[in-house]
């Protein structure tokens, strides 16, 4: 069986007005801390490869969120806004001090919320191919498209995301891998068979696929609504540090260069024949660039 004790990390359970599952990759007692928040469908797994390179210089921390990985919903809502208010719960009373938030996808969304609407616990913030805004005039995948498309219809994002299931957890992993990378034979076997016993584990909690729906539906209305989100951008304080990878099926890079040109003070990064998650696909680039991103504003010691 692998899980996450084989790279390095130690599951916990805070109750958060329900169960939240949360991984401690370690790190020097006295640096900084650095939470990590995973996008739509994913969880502390897809941190794995990245955390223990972070946890040399950092406390390093990864949090399932409401509906996702270990954290089952409870009958807690999984909107957007529900795991925003999650996580600064999970910021005051697990972490106790201000951290550097790394988000991907969905997680970057959440995590530019949290240090945009509720501040005080974000020293900075790590945006991995973030949901943003499509840029008008840009083609999204077609396969992305429909995708989502079925996801808002009420009754068929149901049935189709039900019907994906009925393959094997192998398969599963698969699909979702040549979704979100680029490349997906970079990604070790060893990562590959914890997913398996992760679906393994969620195929025995009900109510999972509800919560996703309701958490892609909410995703898709956040970033449709895009005053609100570029207002929610112009309200961050802290250092910045924005990533893409140009091969981003789920995301265009358009939308990080857009974002990129409109707040030149924030640090950009674009990854070249990189996918959705560069967190997973060349987590050593990402690892290095984030912590000289971290020395270069002052964020390389502990808060407290």
């Amino acid at each position: 069986m692998t899980t996450v004790a084989n790279f390095g990390g130690t599951s916990h359970h805070a109750d958060l007005g329900g169960p939240v599952h949360w991984v401690d990759f370690g790190g020097p007692a006295d640096g900084p801390r650095i939470v990590l928040v995973h996008g739509l469908g994913g969880s502390h797994l897809n941190w794995v490869l990245l955390a223990p390179l972070l946890a040399k210089k950092a406390r390093v921390t990864a949090v399932d969120l409401a509906g996702h990985g270990l954290t089952n919903p409870e009958g807690r809502q999984t909107t957007v806004q529900a795991n925003t208010r999650l996580l600064g719960r999970f910021l005051r009373e697990v972490v106790g001090e201000p951290v550097i938030l790394v988000g991907n996808s969905m997680g970057g969304l959440i995590s530019l919320f949290q240090a945009a609407y509720d501040a005080e616990l974000v020293r900075g913030l790590v945006l991995v191919d973030p949901a943003l805004p499509m840029v008008l005039g840009t083609r999204p995948d077609p396969t992305m498209l429909g995708t989502f498309f079925m996801y808002s219809v009420p009754g068929l994002g149901e049935r189709f995301l039900a019907r994906s299931k009925t393959v094997p957890a192998r398969r599963q992993v698969e699909r979702l891998l040549e979704m979100v990378c680029a490349d997906p034979s970079g990604i070790p076997e060893e990562l590959k068979q914890a997913s398996e016993h992760l679906i393994g584990e969620r195929a025995k909690v009900e109510g999972l696929d509800k919560a996703f729906i309701e958490a892609a539906r909410s995703v898709v209305f956040t970033i449709s609504k895009r005053g609100a989100y570029h207002a929610a951008m112009s309200k961050v304080r802290v250092p910045v540090f924005l990533m893409s990878g140009d091969r981003d099926r789920l995301v265009n890079v358009a939308s990080a260069r857009f974002v990129a040109r409109k707040y030149p003070h924030w640090r950009y990064d674009e990854y070249a024949n990189v996918g959705h998650v560069p967190q997973m696909e060349i987590p050593g680039v990402v690892s290095e660039r984030v912590l000289d991103w971290m020395d270069a504003n002052r964020l390389s010691t502990s808060a407290s």
